[in-house]
């Protein structure tokens, strides 16, 4: 009994009351010291990375050529003398410069439609054949990222690519991945030299029955690394029981976004730009969110916005039921009311146009009545269509997605649901201004 009292008076002492206040003291100075070398540790590699990354843009091509692509649906006729090259002729440039490596992001593929009149189908079967050539014979390495299939949209041929061992494919899921939402992006990355960006999807329609808009930049090393960058994480993303991580590995972030966009020459004119991506979750360090990205094209704007769009409505509309969403809704009006910004809204009229459309353009334009200083105008674009033209679901559309103000472009897509649909947009304007 005496020793285990001795014992027990010795670790006692130690504890004292007057003790404790030291070790206390003690215990922070240790953190403290431990939590800096860490902090030091993090903040080395931090700059290390950031350092590899501006020596990378540091060397890669900083002058490129760039061009506006259309898909004019056939039997439409533009008065207009600008033209610029076809969505179809651009696919087969990009394909043709393939060397090593094309990367895809998209939402779904109906190029070889075996079901359709091949006379119909022509050039999105010879995109199809060229890439499976691409692969097979030429051993590019393709490597296709793509919304999950499904019973409406089954992607048979990327399902077929995959087969013949041309091209290597994962699918997103977003219902696993953020709870809804689709891959939505249509965008190319060849060799990491060459992209398009736009919003054609990947089906035979998209290059005759569509109208459709995007950009194709040759020898833009700086943008399409920066591209690639967000075709890494859809990749990543694309294996199984992959998950989003609480933050993403240096290797995909960016230095470049809204508040520091690339110094890039596009034809000798030099421009600042940057990608967008969405949803939020997707953006690795440094990448501007598309929604940022399009309020603030919207809230520089001293004169003009200009929009074209499939769709316009405020609303989440594959939300059971309907939420209200006037983020964008909210400030084209501001730009309108407060600034005196002249808006203009190019409104797609097909057989799936949504009655709620008509009435959300037409609050928009109400505005008019009621401020004299407020100018908001609207058009519906309808692509004519002949009895046979009109039989071929879902064509004969206004798919476009862009945005042009006094100081800035856009291309991309102009998504209602831009939490949770991913999108990505390629935003420009001029370095002078």
């Amino acid at each position: 009994m005496l020793r285990g009292y001795k014992e027990e008076s010795k670790w006692s002492g130690w504890c004292r009351p007057s003790c404790i206040p030291i070790s206390i003291i003690f215990i922070l100075i240790v953190l403290v010291v431990v939590l800096s070398v860490v902090d030091q540790n993090h903040l080395e590699k931090l700059s290390r990375s950031q350092m590899l990354l501006k020596k990378e843009w540091e060397e890669c091509n900083q002058n490129c050529r760039i061009s506006l692509v259309e898909s004019i649906p056939e039997g439409l006729t533009f008065n207009s003398s600008i033209s610029h090259p076809s969505t179809y002729d651009a696919w087969v440039q990009l394909i043709d410069l393939a060397k090593e490596e094309i990367e895809i992001g998209s939402f779904y593929w109906n190029l070889e439609d075996t079901r359709t009149d091949p006379n119909l189908t022509a050039k999105g079967t010879d995109i199809f054949k060229r890439l499976m050539e691409a692969g097979t014979r030429r051993k590019i390495g393709i490597k296709i990222a793509q919304n999950k299939p499904s019973a409406h949209f089954p992607s048979q041929d990327t399902a077929e690519l995959h087969k013949a061992h041309a091209a290597e494919v994962r699918s997103l899921d977003f219902d696993k991945l953020i709870g809804a939402g689709v891959l939505h992006t249509k965008m190319w990355v060849v060799d990491r030299k060459h992209v398009y960006i736009g919003s054609a999807n990947f089906d035979w329609r998209s290059l005759t029955q569509v109208k459709e808009l995007g950009v194709i930049a040759i020898n833009c090393t700086c943008l399409a690394k920066d591209l690639g960058k967000i075709f890494d994480v859809y990749w990543e993303l694309g294996q199984n029981d992959s998950e989003i991580p609480a933050e993403w590995p240096a290797t995909f972030s960016t230095l470049y976004g809204r508040d520091n966009p690339m110094n890039i020459s596009f034809n000798g004119i030099k421009y600042n730009s940057y990608l967008s991506s969405s949803p939020p979750p997707f953006c690795a360090t440094g990448r501007t969110s598309d929604l940022d990205a399009i309020i603030d094209v919207i809230d520089k704007a001293k004169e003009f916005v200009h929009v074209a769009v499939m769709d316009y409505s405020p609303s989440l509309l594959y939300s059971k039921p309907p939420k209200f969403w006037p983020d964008i809704d909210n400030r084209l009006r501001a730009a309108a009311l407060d600034r005196g910004v002249s808006v203009r809204l190019l409104v797609a009229l097909w057989d799936h146009t949504r009655n709620s459309t008509f009435k959300f353009l037409k609050s928009l334009q109400d505005l008019n009545e009621v401020y004299p200083n407020v100018t908001i105008e609207v058009k519906l674009f309808e692509v004519p269509s002949t009895p046979a033209q009109r039989l071929i679901p879902f064509a004969r559309v206004n798919h476009n997605k862009y945005m042009v103000t006094d100081k800035s472009a856009y291309v991309g897509e102009f998504s209602r649901e831009i939490y949770k649909i991913n999108s990505f947009l390629f935003l420009t304007y001029n370095f002078d201004d």
